[in-house]
């Protein structure tokens, strides 16, 4: 069975729901989207506190889990990965968080293309914007992202910025002005209390009604199709689908799109034969080009949580604990939309500097009035509050591997963390700040207690030691098929995103997704990358007239 578009997308999450809208506005193309995933009509997606069951749920998630990480003491974690509709838009904490404008100047200094800076990147966020505060110079208006307040407070997190403020963090409103330094309550992707995945923002209703769209759920692709042209470039022409149990060749005449994400895209790739020459031959893929940047420069945020104790204030350990607790939360949210099931997983939130010699902040506090000790696990019995911090521009590098060349089989996810000197002396000095942050008379009167880790770690080599043991992954996964000069023999893409062959670029194939970023952004990484998406749709429009004209004019 085969079928035949102008554009096939691989992937319909963060990037590629966008990527849809986008391409099929031009009623003469023909789009095709695959997701490997089943639609979202999985009801806790759209309740905001439903992560909680959406993380480790084969309904909604890949399942994969990290390789032994030397830098977590041999641990391996659970690594979250959207598998439906919307990707990791239906189960990430909704967090609206565009990093730092120094992020965006790294990337056109890294790629030489000034495109990427931060002046040229802002009205590509405000393009599918639709900011609560309205049109502003920093955000837009009427798009089909929707950015809104949250919905709830917390006397203990209301305490906790305080704190932050007298340890010398200022206040923020806005944490999307190019410096987010500051202290502040995040504004989230929600829509009047339900979460607002990108399925819902790009798909419905406008795109999925195109008679020139076609979306393919439950179907995983095998691999893409090269073909050799005559002058010996390569050109990508289609993939290879099972769709419900049947394969099928779905041929390109423009584009084939991954949107994958930074595990799938590399993954697909080396399946494809596009991958470092060494590990290919050793699953016995046939190799079409050497290119050892496929899965490599794998970033990643860590975080460390750190729990405290507190009496005299209401968290929602407690106030879940009782059938009448749970109760009155579902309540609340059923008549009015608020209260804690509209929760974001984090709701306050911090960027600071891990010492005073830093440049730019270099930390990101989540602050949330609960704890537990992993996501999927039961809330602790007692009042606490969890502040996890995170580095924000790690050193260490990690990969992403296939182990088998069967396409069902996961890959290897290594990021190696707390690999460098400098993570680890970072990692040690955040937790100095949170119990600088914490020690201030703003918390007092809630008498927090260090619970985890503990006040007996504290020397640096303990510290780092001790993150090891207790941290986890924010899942930010970036950099694995990375843009980057013609002369970075580990760019995978060029700065417009085209795939990298042979003696140039494989033809009609690009990477669209949070694995082209050389470096991670300064903060949560989704917002981000609908910026690329929005930026590669623009630049793929322009290239297919650019197409149409020359062969007009040679006609």
């Amino acid at each position: 069975m085969s079928a035949a578009f102008d554009y096939i997308i691989v992937g319909a999450g963060t990037a590629g729901c966008l990527l849809a809208n986008r391409l099929s506005a031009d009623p003469t193309k023909r789009v095709l989207l695959i997701e490997a995933g089943p639609t979202d009509n999985y009801h806790w997606i759209h309740v905001p506190v439903g992560y909680l069951y959406c993380i480790g749920n084969p309904r909604t998630d890949w399942l994969f889990k990290t390789e032994p990480d030397a830098g977590l003491n041999g641990r391996t974690l659970r690594y979250p990965r959207g598998k439906t509709l919307g990707g990791c838009s239906s189960i990430n904490g909704m967090i609206y968080m565009r990093g730092q404008a120094r992020d965006y100047d790294q990337w056109a200094q890294l790629t030489g293309d000034d495109a990427w800076r931060w002046e040229h990147v802002l009205p590509s966020f405000k393009q599918h914007e639709d900011h609560h505060k309205g049109a502003t110079p920093l955000h837009g208006a009427g798009g089909e992202w929707r950015v809104e307040k949250q919905r709830l407070r917390w006397d203990v997190l209301d305490a906790f910025a305080l704190a932050a403020q007298q340890a010398g963090i200022p206040a923020t409103p806005d944490f999307n002005q190019g410096d987010n330094e500051g202290v502040g309550y995040f504004e989230v992707n929600q829509k009047k209390g339900w979460r607002w995945n990108t399925a819902k923002a790009f798909l419905r209703p406008t795109c999925i009604k195109r008679p020139n769209f076609e979306l393919w759920t439950s179907a995983q692709v095998a691999k893409v199709v090269l073909e050799t042209q005559a002058d010996g470039r390569q050109r990508c022409t289609g993939v290879t689908v099972r769709v419900k149990g049947e394969w099928v060749t779905a041929t390109a005449h423009g584009e084939v799109i991954l949107s994958a994400g930074s595990i799938g895209s590399p993954h697909l790739l080396q399946l494809s034969g596009i991958g470092p020459a060494a590990l290919l031959h050793q699953h016995g893929i046939t190799v079409r080009h050497d290119a050892p940047g496929v899965g490599a420069n794998l970033q990643d945020h860590l975080q460390i949580r750190a729990v405290f104790k507190v009496a005299g204030v209401k968290t929602l350990n407690t106030q879940a604990h009782s059938l009448w607790g749970k109760a009155k939360i579902g309540l609340e949210y059923g008549l009015k939309r608020t209260g804690p099931m509209s929760m974001a997983p984090s709701q306050l939130g911090a960027f600071t500097r891990s010492d005073l010699a830093q440049p730019h902040p270099n930390l990101e506090y989540h602050v949330q009035p609960l704890s537990l000790d992993a996501f999927g696990e039961p809330l602790h019995d007692f009042n606490a509050f969890t502040a996890s911090v995170c580095n924000l521009n790690p050193t260490s590098r990690g990969s992403v591997t296939l182990k088998s060349p069967n396409f069902d089989a996961a890959p290897a996810i290594a990021p190696n963390y707390l690999s460098t000197e400098v993570d680890r002396k970072v990692a040690a000095d955040s937790l100095r700040v949170t119990r600088q942050i914490v020690a201030q008379p703003a918390l007092a009167q809630y008498q927090p207690q260090e619970w985890k880790p503990g006040t007996q770690f504290q020397t640096d080599e303990a510290l780092a030691q001790l993150a090891g043991d207790i941290a986890t992954t924010i899942f930010h996964p970036v950099g694995t098929t990375k843009m980057g000069r013609a002369d970075d023999p580990m760019a995978v893409v060029d700065s417009r995103l085209r795939v990298r062959g042979p003696g140039g670029l494989i033809g009609g194939l690009r990477v669209v997704d949070a694995g082209v970023m050389p470096l991670i952004t300064s903060g949560n990484t989704n917002s981000p990358t609908l910026m690329l998406a929005e930026k590669a749709a623009q630049w793929i429009i322009e290239e297919a007239k650019q197409v149409a004209q020359g062969t007009s004019l040679r006609g």
